[in-house]
């Protein structure tokens, strides 16, 4: 009968559910990511594509291993699947998450709908299925992202459970293939979420008190024949026992499943999390059982509604005598007196009525705190299936005279009240004030006004939301853990320890020897950490700031970032070994940490051991591609081997890691870099260019590009580079020597050349080459007597420089040879020598010094990871000088033979290959 009274769901109302989901939460596609929507979309590294597809079976819901204690235990691998397709479309554009929401909400409205036409008239049944798209205690599991769980689940309950309803055929008999429908869509109703199990509940009441017509009556006086031995088991009681079994076994071996998958470990949840959970009796159950009657007013009347009601939003029952208890004993007596009527008869209203109420008790079981505690004290979300059996009794209960009337304006006034819901799921500023205004005395609450706040750098108000937690909840370790840093985001370091140092104290004395098992919040351990890392800035207190961190791997063992954070410490401590021992022992916990085997990597680097840290960054690599730090430091241990066949993997590595930090300048400098290795002088000037672009006064990008320019015989280029080099770092010693050189040797701007060398010895008498220059110049300008003093004491600054030497007794012997044809000195006033006249002189000279410039004393300047030991270098900014004759061969062309002229040139690219070699080590910024 109730299977010819089912009518097909019509197009109209579809569309009539649809665009009423659609009006109700068409602005819920404006809001944001928050509250647990963070650590479920921003934080979750598997939603990536670089993630592995095989770690949705192993993380939990938050993407942490299912193995580490602080695993929330929540495994919901196909709703995180269709996060990570999200992502795949549009990445973190939250729009495109919400929308899917509301979709998802909409086909469960749908769905909603066809089960109500199993047990009522297709007018109640549609105003159940309108009631439940607008109730606002939907808000959450829609607007909320992490709501999906709730809405795949729903989906694929409401699924099986329509799958098992076509198990009984026209002639009572068993049909399988329903029931097979019907187990597949429950496993896949639980990888969704935990709660999707409870629907072989719901299907076991419909079973007995739907589709076979059993009342309570009836089942009794079936037992007492079946006990008295009369006529046995009746076949329609063997057929409904046939298929509870199969139901019971396949839930059984879905249970077993999920027991093997968290481990047979309980997630860890606090005092802080779940009050009641850790009181003692009677306080625990009384608590427990109040909550029920809480929830079940959330239901009848969503006016204030919260995003989280954990710590002390609901204060604990604590006796017998607490008025609160009556609503309790009422809830129950309502209970009682719905489920004995629908038992008693077997009307098909009374068949509606059993139906709702397996609705609203069997999904909220797990939720409930009764049979094992779970990490809140009520989730609006959790009651999305809940609510299904609620709109069932409303729309079945109405009065027939002013229903309408009733039911117009409870549609009305909560489709309103969703509307303007969503709009407190905007940020997670709007949220957690809109949560305030309900629950003052929630701690948890004013900390995430404070972080909301703290996010947008407005540290003095969020300041004052972290204290007001502390004065909520006076022992709250995480509050006074939020002042803490924002104490430090403030610079104010005395105030941040001491609010380290009294959360410190709130938590349990250490035990020596004994792992800490205390089920306190993993990350309250943190307060270890940020202490020692506060305090670690002190150099005299390094050894306090490591005692904390063993102090916190004493607690936990397998506390990881206690070792990440000690290893970062020991490298200060220039203790390379017992840092790598710390990340080793960490890899141990975590092996497939990429970020782990990065900083084991610079460890080497420390440890002068390049090819085990290229190892260990390439094993980074192979965990996450798109690690940044890993792509760019391999690549730049790769560029500073100096090894070509390198070459091609360290240019690839840099193209991966500029299109990951696209406005990062260094990665396209060090592209430049191996293009010039590799003597692409056109691809070397756009890299340099691109990172000059997004980084003004690129300090190694410009003197490199100048540099590239003077090797290109382009030097009238670089000087306007130099210009800008200069401007923005006027003390940069090389590209003050470079551009002296192309003024002098180039521009013939002897005076221009001066005012930098000068410049050079201003804020660095001791500067060798400046000195060395600048005794050219004195030369250049026919200052003879001013040339000898200069070089004099130039060779006293280096006395074991053999060019100086030689340019000096270049001098001397010019100035006996002008002393000996008796012609006299030129002035130092008069040094100023035309074009013409100069030229003729320097082709009958026989040799003079020149300048070291930027084939010789200016090497390429790089990005590097540490400083290099000098080699072959006075530690002065010098550089070993060519030979006399090798200094500028153009201008001997009429005193020296072809082959003479090759040979020198042979000889100065050798000295410059030599010299860039050098500085190739030794430069950097």
């Amino acid at each position: 009968i109730l299977l010819s009274a089912m009518a097909a769901v019509t197009w109209k109302e579809i569309l009539l559910l649809t665009g009423l989901v659609v009006c109700c939460y068409w602005n819920s596609l404006s809001c944001g990511f928050v509250f647990d929507d963070v650590s479920a979309i921003l934080d979750n590294k598997d939603l990536r594509p670089s993630t592995p597809l095989q770690n949705l079976f192993l993380n939990d819901f938050w993407g942490t291993p299912m193995s580490e204690e602080r695993s929330h235990k929540s495994y919901r691998p196909l709703t995180v699947l269709t996060f990570r397709l999200n992502y795949w479309f549009s990445e973190l554009s939250a729009a495109s998450y919400h929308f899917l929401n509301v979709g998802l909400h909409a086909v469960v409205c749908v769905l909603f709908l066809r089960v109500c036409r199993l047990f009522l008239d297709r007018t109640s049944s549609l105003v159940a299925a309108l009631l439940f798209a607008v109730h606002p205690i939907h808000t959450e599991a829609v607007t909320g992202v992490v709501g999906r769980a709730e809405l795949l689940s729903s989906i694929f309950l409401l699924a099986a459970f329509l799958a098992y309803t076509k198990s009984k055929g026209p002639d009572h008999s068993i049909v399988w293939t329903p029931i097979a429908a019907t187990v597949i869509l429950v496993a896949v109703a639980t990888l969704c979420k935990e709660q999707g199990i409870t629907v072989v509940g719901i299907c076991c009441v419909y079973e007995v008190f739907v589709a076979q017509g059993f009342t309570l009556p009836m089942l009794m006086d079936t037992m007492v024949q079946v006990f008295r031995g009369k006529d046995g088991f009746p076949c329609t009681v063997l057929r409904t026992l046939l298929k509870l079994i199969v139901l019971v076994i396949s839930t059984l071996l879905l249970v077993i499943v999920r027991v093997q998958v968290i481990q047979s470990q309980l997630p860890v949840f606090t005092r802080f999390d779940n009050p009641a959970a850790v009181s003692s009796t009677p306080t625990r159950q009384l608590t427990f059982n109040y909550l029920l009657p809480v929830n079940a007013w959330l239901l009848l009347n969503p006016s204030e509604l919260c995003c989280d009601w954990t710590m002390g939003t609901i204060p604990l029952v604590e006796t017998l005598l607490d008025f609160r208890n009556l609503a309790t004993l009422a809830f129950y007596s309502l209970l009682g007196v719905l489920t004995y009527h629908s038992l008693q008869h077997g009307h098909i209203s009374a068949k509606a009525v059993i139906m709702a109420l397996s609705l609203i008790v069997l999904p909220f079981i797990p939720a409930s705190n009764l049979f094992f505690p779970v990490g809140f004290v009520v989730a609006e979300r959790v009651l999305y299936v809940p609510s299904m059996g609620y709109c069932v009794l409303v729309a079945h209960g109405k009065l027939k005279k002013i229903s309408w009337l009733l039911m117009g304006v409870l549609l009305t006034t909560h489709a309103v009240k969703t509307f303007s819901r969503n709009w407190d799921w905007e940020s997670e500023y709007t949220l957690f004030t809109s949560a305030i205004k309900v629950n003052k005395n929630n701690a948890k609450l004013w900390n995430n006004v404070g972080h909301a706040l703290e996010n947008q750098h407005n540290y003095e108000s969020a300041l004052k939301y972290f204290l007001q937690a502390t004065r909520v909840q006076p022992d709250d370790i995480g509050a006074h853990m939020n002042v803490g840093r924002t104490y430090k985001n403030l610079n104010r370091s005395r105030e941040a320890e001491d609010s380290y140092l009294i959360a410190k104290s709130l938590m349990p004395q250490i035990i020596p020897g004994k792992k800490y098992a205390t089920r306190v919040a993993p990350n309250h351990l943190n307060v270890y950490i940020n202490l020692a890392n506060l305090i670690r800035a002190n150099e005299s207190r390094l050894e306090e700031a490591d005692q904390l961190y063993r102090q916190a791997i004493s607690m936990r063992p397998d506390f990881k970032q206690a070792y990440i954070s000690r290893g970062e410490l020991l490298l200060k401590m220039n203790k390379p070994i017992e840092a790598r021992d710390a990340y080793l022992r960490a890899l141990e916990l975590d092996h497939n940490n990429a970020d782990l085997w990065y900083n084991l990597a610079i460890v080497n680097i420390e440890m002068k051991d390049p090819s085990e840290a290229l190892r260990n960054f390439n094993r980074a690599l192979e965990l996450n591609p798109r690690h940044k730090l890993a792509l760019f430091n391999s690549a730049l241990l790769m560029q500073e081997s100096g090894d070509s066949k390198f070459r091609p993997e360290a240019n690839r590595r840099f193209l991966v890691y500029v299109e990951e930090e696209p406005d990062d300048a260094n990665g396209y400098f060090n592209l430049g870099m191996l293009a010039m290795d590799a003597n692409e002088n056109e691809v070397a000037e756009r890299w340099m260019r691109q990172a000059i672009r997004l980084q003004a006064g690129f300090r190694s990008a410009l003197f490199n590009l100048a540099l590239l320019y003077s090797q290109s015989h382009r030097e009238i280029d670089a000087l306007p580079v130099l210009d800008e080099l200069l401007h923005h770092h006027p003390e940069h010693v090389k590209g003050l020597i470079l551009k002296g050189d192309i003024l002098m040797n180039h521009k013939k701007d002897t005076i221009g050349a001066k005012a930098c060398f000068q410049r050079i010895l201003h804020m660095d008498p001791t500067n060798v080459q400046g000195k060395h220059n600048l005794c050219v110049v004195y030369f250049e300008e026919r200052d003879l007597p001013r040339a000898e003093r200069c070089l004099q004491e130039a060779l006293a600054m280096a006395p074991h420089e053999e060019y100086i030497r030689r340019h000096l007794n270049i001098v001397r012997g010019k100035i006996a040879a002008i002393s000996a044809a008796g012609q006299p000195l030129a002035p130092a006033e008069d040094a100023t020598v035309t074009g013409k006249t100069k030229k003729k002189e320097e082709e009958e000279e026989e040799g003079r010094p020149t300048s070291s410039g930027a084939g010789e004393g200016a090497g390429k300047e790089k990005n590097v990871r540490k400083s290099s030991p000098a080699e072959s270098f006075d530690g002065r900014g010098t550089s070993q000088s060519k030979e006399l004759e090798g200094s500028q061969p153009d201008k001997r062309t009429k005193t020296k033979s072809t082959k003479e002229i090759k040979d020198i040139e042979k000889k100065r690219a050798a000295a410059l290959k030599r010299l860039e070699e050098i500085e190739r080590i030794l430069s950097g910024d």
